[in-house]
């Protein structure tokens, strides 16, 4: 059991690792010559990002925080998986039968594929944790929607994961307000979660959890949500709100 919990941990802390990579302040300071940290809500992720560098800074800050999901989904469902099933299978079944209390559940959630399961929930919640809670920046880091998209292709497979960007598409589209769009992105993760994991409740704890952190990330723009001060994408001049100073300093920077 000891080795594959150790396993474990090392893919949470390299998922981390990973997640805390600040693509929104490298790509404005390398490309841009500014801080997105200064520009807009002060946030680092990619809403924030197009408001100051525009669509193409915005994607690109988009497209690097989902990768670095992906890539933590993919070491966990290609080389953390298999590793627990090999070399690790005796410890990864006594840490099965502490979890199910029993030999029996043991091997038959380890014969379903459940290691998998929780290898690439081990990476969600670390790439996640690690984007919204970045070492490098005083743990201060994104809100965790793009880099949990990106490994929600592996956590949670393709067709949830394009049915949760299907949800954020929906509100986002149709309100203008990118963070309501998050918002009920996050709250369909962990219905997803029952749907897709298979019964390994471990997992399952784990994914829901994410989606919590990810909710409490948004404290910010829930408030302003319900006072209808919440600024819309694309919204100019007056009809901008911006967040408040005390609001910046509660949310820890940073939409998607």
């Amino acid at each position: 059991m000891t080795g594959a919990l150790l396993m474990l941990a090392a893919l949470f802390a390299v998922s981390f690792l990973l997640g805390s990579i600040p693509w929104g302040v490298i790509v404005s300071k390398v490309f841009f010559k500014k801080d997105i940290r200064h520009e807009g809500s002060g946030n680092i992720g990619a809403t924030n990002a197009a408001r100051g560098m525009g669509l193409k800074g915005g994607a690109a800050v988009f497209a690097l925080d989902a990768g670095k999901g992906v890539l933590a989904g993919a070491l966990a469902w290609l080389v953390w998986a298999p590793l627990l099933s090999g070399a690790f299978a005796d410890d990864t079944i006594s840490l099965f039968a502490g979890i199910y209390d029993g030999a029996a559940p043991a091997h038959a959630a380890f014969a379903s594929g459940q290691v998998v399961v929780l290898c690439t929930a081990v990476a969600f919640i670390g790439c996640t944790l690690g984007h919204i809670f970045c070492p490098w920046l005083g743990l201060r880091g994104g809100k965790g929607i793009s880099v949990a998209f990106g490994c929600e292709f592996f956590a949670l497979g393709p067709l949830a994961a394009l049915i949760d960007l299907a949800v954020f598409a929906v509100f986002a589209v149709s309100t203008r307000w990118v963070s309501l769009g998050s918002l009920m992105a996050a709250v369909a993760v962990p219905i997803m979660s029952v749907w897709v994991c298979g019964g390994c409740w471990p997992a399952m704890v784990l994914i829901d959890a994410t989606a919590v952190v990810v909710i409490w990330a948004h404290r910010g723009n829930i408030r302003r949500l319900l006072k209808g001060e919440e600024s819309k994408f694309g919204a100019k001049g007056k009809t901008a709100a911006r967040p408040q100073a005390s609001d910046r300093s509660a949310e820890d920077a940073g939409a998607r």
